[in-house]
């Protein structure tokens, strides 16, 4: 496999600076992007979604701590040991977070956004419209229970 190169886009600004696992749903932030790559015309049309699909690089998660195989999700052994890609830590092999936020408002190259679940000076590497038509087409959206469990108070 070749090395993937990408490139910051912008950063978000928001008022957490440490990685806490719960109670991101009051939590206002902006996204700023980057005004040598882009103008406003990058952002024309956005403002009329409701919700931003962000892609946003880990880059507090330390080498050491990425998880390449299994592990108990936030280290409870209550719950089972699973492979990285059957939970949503941030220790993940590429350190690529992804979140859904509600958007607020757009002002030039600044987004304000609700809901996402990233820390101050956070790189982003893409912005995408949420668009319904992507959401699972059944009601059937199936989870163990204890992610369920993990994700009670996530976005409280």
């Amino acid at each position: 496999m070749q090395p993937i190169v990408l490139q910051q886009l912008g950063e978000i600004r928001a008022p957490r600076t440490e990685v806490i696992d719960d109670f991101w749903g009051n939590t206002i932030s902006t996204i700023e992007l980057d005004g040598s790559l882009f103008t406003s015309e990058a952002v024309q049309g956005l403002s009329d979604y409701s919700h931003l699909l962000v892609v946003y690089y880990l880059d507090k998660v330390a080498d050491e701590k990425v998880l390449w195989s299994a592990g108990h999700p936030r280290g409870n052994r209550d719950w089972p040991k699973v492979g990285i890609f059957a939970q949503r830590k941030k220790d993940r092999p590429n350190k690529i977070g992804v979140s859904i936020c509600e958007l607020l408002e757009v002002n030039g190259l600044t987004l304000k956004v609700k809901a996402l679940d990233a820390i101050d000076r956070t790189p982003v590497l893409d912005i995408k419209p949420h668009v319904k038509e992507f959401n699972p087409k059944s009601d059937k959206v199936r989870q163990p229970a204890w992610m369920t469990e993990l994700m009670k108070n996530y976005y409280a």
